[in-house]
């Protein structure tokens, strides 16, 4: 299962899921945001079981970015029960952003 986008209008939805929700914040020019899409792809395919996947650009969702405080890019949120439980900032090896997640989950 793909990563979905997420825009305002659906956003307080899809947190709210019973599985946890890891959200990417993004834009298209960044270069570690497109670094990490393939890693963020992969983890969405293998642990749909787990958690939800979507990705928010910051250059078309600001109010979201706003919202989270989001100053740097890409910054993946995890939500577990509609409300942040981990934060990570800056790209990553798949194997360290797996064991961040398998931690918190």
């Amino acid at each position: 299962m793909a990563s979905k986008p997420i825009t305002a209008d659906t956003f307080d939805t899809a947190i709210t899921s019973s599985k946890p929700v890891l959200v990417d914040f993004w834009a298209s020019w960044c270069g570690p945001c497109r670094a990490m899409g393939p890693v963020i792809e992969q983890i969405s395919d293998e642990m749909s079981s787990k958690l939800d996947v979507y990705k928010c650009n910051v250059d078309e969702e600001p109010a979201l970015a706003q919202r989270f405080n989001i100053v740097s890019i890409p910054t993946l949120i995890l939500f577990k029960d509609g409300k942040p439980a981990q934060q990570m900032v800056g790209a990553m090896p798949k194997s360290a952003l797996s064991s961040e997640l398998e931690a918190a989950l």
